[in-house]
């Protein structure tokens, strides 16, 4: 049955918000706003976790998870990479997310890795979890914001390291060449994964039929894939560039430090980059990363609140506090240092080809390793 009230109020302001970015900064603000909501609803009836992907191969040697990731990932670059490649989609101007692949990069991602695992989430993750009543996500989301903040403070200690200049493997072995190669990796990988599980388990959980009705998850992995890659394609068409989250979280830090007088965050190096000082002399709500990310939010929220799951607990272990904290500010600092997180560099950075995409994976995963070995110490199953 669910939850009459909190439905309403997220409805509501879902709804408010829409209607205030539409007069305030048009429509394509209400359309990316729409967009994150659907991402956050979508998230969360789907229970999708990369954290949670990546831990049960690691833990258990169970693979639906890190399947449907590369049924997404397959549908994206499908669609994505051709288009970025010609420079529009559907008619509308899109280009990717690529970085400079480098030295940073493996640190940042490796780093980021050990915090999904004690912050309890990736960055899509924390986010929906927060929004749909996850007190502890709600923490780790604060402190991911507070690691990303300190990395744009430190960024000339890393800024500089060693890296190759930012390009893209259609570049360098043309568009055809990529696509298919990549496609070829993503279906290694699940076939991969499909055989250790059943060596492990002796079967293979799908993830084309729909769940157990007492388990977690709502919709099958496959129908959760297919609707996040859809969405991220549209995210492409009305932002011009692949759907991304953590650009916002220093940008909301950095902010709140210069609101408070505490510092001048526009002097950092960080914010006189040229590509990043427009974004920090804006109104917040006219980025739009963190339009979506508020979006998303709220549309976990509604979702939670639908499947009548919505019940915060303000009560948490101390342990499970310290795993946040330390979670979310390795997850923001890593997330910078890398140029994204699993979503702005893993799933954007490959469907654009961007080698810092490709680079991003091998250092993220022993990562994840690290922090699934320190779980334990912080009382958190494995």
């Amino acid at each position: 049955m669910p939850q009459a009230l909190p439905a309403i109020i997220a409805a509501l302001l879902l709804l408010i918000g829409a209607l205030g970015l539409a007069l305030q900064y048009g429509g394509n603000h209400a359309l990316l706003w729409g967009l994150g909501a659907a991402l956050g609803y979508t998230l969360y009836r789907g229970s999708f976790s990369f954290a949670g992907g990546f831990r049960e191969v690691l833990a258990d040697g169970r693979g639906a998870g890190l399947r449907a990731q590369m049924l997404m990932l397959s549908i994206l670059v499908t669609v994505m990479l051709p288009a970025i490649q010609a420079g529009t989609l559907a008619g509308a101007p899109v280009r990717g997310i690529v970085f400079p692949a480098g030295v940073a990069v493996v640190i940042g991602a490796f780093i980021f890795g050990i915090g999904m695992q004690l912050g309890g989430g990736c960055a899509s993750g924390t986010l929906y979890t927060a929004g749909g009543g996850n007190t502890r996500m709600l923490l780790t989301l604060i402190f991911f914001i507070t690691g990303a903040t300190i990395a744009a403070y430190d960024a000339e200690r890393w800024a500089d390291l060693p890296a190759l200049s930012a390009t893209t493997l259609p570049e360098l072995i043309g568009l055809w060449p990529a696509l298919l190669g990549s496609l070829a990796i993503f279906l290694l990988v699940a076939l991969g994964s499909r055989v250790i599980e059943q060596r492990r388990h002796g079967r293979i959980e799908p993830i084309l039929s729909a769940p157990s009705p007492n388990a977690s998850r709502r919709w099958s992995w496959a129908m959760a894939a297919i609707i996040l890659a859809a969405l991220n394609i549209l995210t492409l068409w009305a932002a011009g560039r692949p759907w991304v989250i953590t650009a916002s979280f220093p940008l909301w830090g950095s902010r709140i430090i210069a609101e408070f007088g505490w510092d001048e965050p526009a002097f950092w190096a960080f914010w006189e980059d040229p590509t990043r000082t427009e974004a920090f002399l804006r109104p917040v709500l006219a980025e739009r990363s963190s339009v979506m990310n508020f979006g998303l939010m709220l549309g976990a929220f509604f979702a939670a609140a639908i499947a009548a799951r919505f019940s915060p607990t303000w009560r948490l272990p101390w342990r499970h506090v310290c795993a946040s904290v330390i979670g979310g500010l390795l997850l923001g600092y890593g997330a910078v240092m890398a140029s994204g997180c699993n979503i702005s560099a893993y799933v954007a950075g490959i469907a654009s080809g961007s080698l810092h995409g490709w680079l991003w994976i091998l250092p993220g995963i022993v990562g994840n390793w690290v922090g699934l070995g320190l779980r334990p110490l912080f009382r958190l199953d494995r």
